[in-house]
């Protein structure tokens, strides 16, 4: 009974001898061929660009029309399409229709098929089309600017030719940079103008919303964004049915909600739930162009969202930048241009520069006091346009 027993001790002593003398030499010769190496996962990082409503009113299309017929937005966009462009994905809200002429402004919209060609070119890759403006010109308005948008190869989102085509593009799925955000879009209403059959415009109706962000999170997304047109026209200062939605809206799964439709900006927050997670909520971002002077509506804000994404997405950075927009009686030039506000006096007229100081010595306090967790950039750059004159 014995010698089976010292047998397997002398093979066991063998054995670890052999195996410390393998180590030995190992570490002697100055391999790292045992050494541990541990996967590091990689980070994704995603710029997002939110923009405010692209209005057409009589007086920008006067202005855009060129001596040969066609019409030309170049101008309008030149000292903002840099900043624009520099994000990953610019999303907006495109408040008028393309239904051909005879074009027309407020209240029925109606814009040559430029305008959306040049904001493409200007660097928006995105745009919302439920708004209250989407009925303006019926059933040829909706499903004519849904054309368009295909042809010119613009994703959209908001508005639909007939339920089967909402059924195959909606929720609307963005792909970029190893993320997958889901983007929702809804209004309050149309102006009262019944909605053509069997054309589709989201309507914020919480049973459909909620169903669309059930779907929405069948997607596997990192993120999902809504995009709502709601409030009152000309406050600056959320009323409560919009808090109301965006908390309800939050406690669904949305992630992040933007707002329009007042044609001013009102405040925006970063908020951080109990388990350290950041939501973007931007109530109004204003008008991003437009021919209207009334108080704060001819200034907006660019809303950016930062995202990096390893085993979690989460927010990096939120920031925002300010915008105003003068009108040719203002600047001495043909077409509506749209200004950062950080541009220098010597690249604007002397009345110009007193509406920009206006809107800023005005909105920039409100916004200090009310604004939660995010701060403003200055981003105009300079050099690029001085580039151009030599």
């Amino acid at each position: 009974m014995k010698r089976p027993i010292l047998t397997f001790f002398n093979f066991s002593i063998f054995t670890l001898l052999f195996l410390l003398s393998c180590t030995a030499n190992s570490q002697t010769n100055g391999s790292d061929e045992d050494t541990l190496v541990v996967d590091t996962p990689q980070v994704h990082h995603l710029s997002l660009l939110f923009a405010g409503d692209l209005m057409q009113h009589g007086p920008q299309i006067k202005g855009a029309l060129q001596a040969d017929g066609t019409y030309d937005y170049t101008e309008c966009f030149r000292f903002m399409k840099q900043e624009i462009s520099e994000a990953d994905v610019a999303i907006v809200n495109f408040e008028t229709t393309l239904a051909e002429k005879p074009y027309t402004g407020y209240p029925t919209f109606s814009a040559p098929d430029e305008f959306l060609r040049d904001c493409k070119k200007a660097g928006f890759d995105i745009m919302l089309t439920a708004n209250n403006h989407s009925c303006d010109k019926g059933k040829k308005g909706i499903e004519r600017t849904i054309m368009m948008m295909d042809s010119l190869h613009v994703p959209h989102l908001g508005s639909y030719v007939d339920e089967a085509a909402r059924k195959e593009q909606y929720p609307f799925l963005l792909e970029k940079n190893g993320f997958r955000i889901v983007l929702l879009n809804y209004t309050y209403g149309t102006n009262g103008i019944p909605v053509p059959k069997p054309n589709i415009i989201n309507t914020i109706d919480t049973l459909q919303i909620r169903k669309d962000i059930r779907a929405a999170k069948a997607m596997n997304p990192d993120a999902i964004i809504a995009f709502m047109h709601w409030g009152v026209e000309y406050t600056i200062r959320p009323i409560a049915s919009q808090v109301t939605m965006a908390d309800w809206l939050l406690r669904q799964g949305v992630t992040h909600i933007i707002g329009g439709h007042p044609h001013v900006v009102e405040p925006i927050e970063l908020r951080e739930d109990a388990n350290g997670d950041k939501h973007v909520v931007a109530y109004s971002l204003g008008n991003f162009v437009s021919n209207q002077s009334q108080e704060y509506t001819y200034g907006g804000m660019l809303v950016k969202l930062d995202l990096e994404k390893d085993t979690t997405t989460r927010v990096s950075d939120c920031n925002y930048s300010l915008f105003f927009v003068t009108r040719p009686v203002m600047s001495g030039h043909k077409q509506h241009r749209v200004y950062p506000v950080s541009i220098p006096d010597s690249l604007i007229t002397p009345a110009e520069a007193r509406l920009r100081d206006t809107f800023v010595n005005s909105i920039r306090p409100f916004f200090e006091k009310n604004n939660k967790n995010v701060h403003e950039v200055m981003t105009f750059d300079i050099s690029s346009f001085l580039e151009e004159d030599e």
